[in-house]
């Protein structure tokens, strides 16, 4: 009887034990979540915080109308390495995106299941994930070692090769969440393949697969070491792809490193220029990626 008794008032206590125990585990693990989170952002804040000390007052209007100058000489911008950048970069996304965006519709539409598409994958994974130094050096062991000389053209290649798994993996991963629904209804009314690709599905993933273009562009933006091994520099400015061409990154690693104190200012201010231009990027991303939802 006192068995019968007992059975029922314990089995409570075991159920609040373990309730008491799940909500311990669960604030112990929302406290260490929160305290990473704010570890990440505490850095986040004092970067962006020296970017701005130091960076917004070395801006002028000679950062930008004047070319990189000699040490410890007055005056100088960085207008050759802003318009190095934007070339390179440029040309790089252009030849890159239509390259990443047709790999990427194969991938998603072609070959989901085929030995084909998954060595695709593989291989862009592999690109996705290596450093870019790697990138660099096989640029320069193929084309600035043979040609004996670095080139602005050796600088779009390398930064070709870092745009294109990007948009690669962005585009497969879009085109995939658009629902099978809207093709089938589109081969119902005797619409061809690539005529499907084209108006409904890339169109419905146009969103998604622009965000992963801009984090594209936004992630060859501020490579410094492929730059290195292929256009390597130049101080003065040079329109020419075919010869040796500053960019932004490079010509910050360079001033930044010199001991020489308006190198310095100027690096801060090509560090605060390339900041807010990887930032702007970035929000308009996500600005697009939310639309899209």
């Amino acid at each position: 009887m006192n068995a019968a008794v007992t059975k029922p008032s314990a089995a409570p206590d075991r159920r609040l034990a373990r309730h008491r125990a799940r909500k311990r585990t669960n604030a112990l693990a929302l406290a260490l979540a929160l305290a990473a989170m704010a570890f990440g952002v505490f850095w986040l804040i004092w970067i962006l915080w020296e970017t701005l000390r130091l960076g917004l007052p070395a801006l002028s209007l000679a950062v930008f109308t004047e070319m990189t100058p000699a040490p410890q000489s007055a005056g100088g911008g960085l207008a050759n390495a802003i318009f190095g950048s934007l070339m390179m970069v440029g040309l790089a996304t252009l030849i890159g995106t239509p390259v990443g965006v047709m790999a990427g519709i194969y991938l998603a539409e072609y070959g989901r299941k085929g030995w084909l598409g998954g060595a695709t994958r593989f291989i862009n994974d592999i690109l996705l994930s290596a450093p870019s130094i790697v990138i660099g050096l096989f640029i320069y062991s193929v084309v600035v070692a043979p040609m004996r000389g670095f080139s602005g053209w050796a600088g779009v290649l390398a930064l070709t090769l870092i745009v294109i798994p990007i948009v690669v993996r962005t585009t497969e991963n879009m085109l995939s969440l658009v629902p099978n629904a809207l093709r089938e209804a589109a081969y119902a009314l005797g619409t061809p393949k690539w005529k499907v690709i084209g108006a409904v599905t890339l169109k419905a993933a146009r969103a998604g697969v622009l965000t992963g273009v801009l984090l594209a562009l936004a992630r060859v933006s501020g490579e410094t070491a492929p730059l290195l091994f292929t256009a390597l520099s130049n101080q003065f400015w040079n329109p020419s792809l075919s010869q040796p061409m500053t960019s932004l990154p490079v010509t910050i690693f360079k001033f930044a490193m010199s001991p020489y104190e308006n190198w310095q200012q100027l690096a801060w201010a090509g560090v605060f220029l390339i900041t807010l231009g990887v930032l702007a990027l970035n929000i308009a991303a996500r600005v697009l990626l939310r639309q899209k939802h």
